[in-house]
């Protein structure tokens, strides 16, 4: 019988993680570098690309060589395009993308205006279709690889203020699952991670740490799944991978 392999080992794989200048997006970043991956990230904010690229090179001289910001509006078809084949011609080729980038505007459906409404739907949804487009023809010029979307509970379990991003996320999984059916026979791997209540501010909400976030995940807790993801034996696939806290509040 084989061993499962403890340590993942991406020596000579290149990953790209969209919106991977902080939260989620940065954990899964360093997650990837510390498995010797060569990681691009993307994001809107130059001045938050400069700070995570000094934060996941920082430590050791060598990866510095592996680390590559691209500032990317990944709603712009034609941006995030040239995202990832700007990333594919830096390290030669792209093996693993990690769809992260996403933003939650959370009113009643009364409440919200259409430029709210697009700006959701067009990154968390838009934004992984067009950079999956992209990257599809260089993972399978590469003989496969990993599509992993960051998907949330939210996408199957609807609440109040969240119709546009429960429904952009419901469209991710719905997405995802399309999406491993056409390719799983070209070798790439598509997964889509579902990640209930993390502590990252993301919402505008309460701060990412202190008391009132310690029930929630932890950005690190995603990585790690993504990790486990890609770790995961070739006979099998993790298509859809649900997590939770293990003790939220009770109500």
């Amino acid at each position: 019988m084989s061993a499962i392999p403890q340590t993942l080992d991406l020596t000579g794989k290149v990953a790209l993680v969209t919106g991977g200048s902080r939260g989620i997006g940065l954990a899964i970043a360093k997650a990837l570098i510390d498995a010797h991956a060569s990681v691009a990230i993307t994001g809107r904010s130059g001045e938050q690309l400069k700070a995570a690229s000094r934060q996941l090179s920082e430590g050791d001289d060598s990866r510095a060589d592996r680390v590559h910001a691209v500032s990317a509006d990944v709603t712009d078809a034609a941006a995030a395009q040239a995202a990832v084949d700007d990333v594919a011609a830096r390290f030669g080729g792209l093996d693993v993308l990690v769809n992260n980038a996403g933003v939650g505007i959370f009113r009643n459906v009364a409440d919200m205006d259409l430029s709210a409404w697009h700006s959701v739907i067009e990154t968390n949804v838009g934004g992984v279709f067009y950079c999956c487009h992209a990257a599809l023809p260089h993972m399978k010029r590469r003989g496969g690889g990993w599509i992993i979307n960051i998907s949330s509970l939210a996408g199957k379990n609807p609440f109040p203020s969240g119709a546009a991003y429960c429904a952009s996320k419901a469209a991710v999984n719905a997405f995802s699952e399309a999406l491993m059916q056409e390719v799983r026979h070209d070798n790439i791997r598509v997964s889509c991670i579902m990640p209930g209540s993390v502590a990252t501010g993301f919402s505008g909400g309460e701060s990412p740490s202190g008391p009132s976030a310690d029930w929630k995940l932890s950005p690190d807790d995603v990585a790690e799944v993504v990790i486990d993801v890609i770790r995961h034996p070739a006979r099998s696939l993790p298509s859809r991978v649900e997590l939770r806290p293990s003790r939220p509040p009770r109500r």
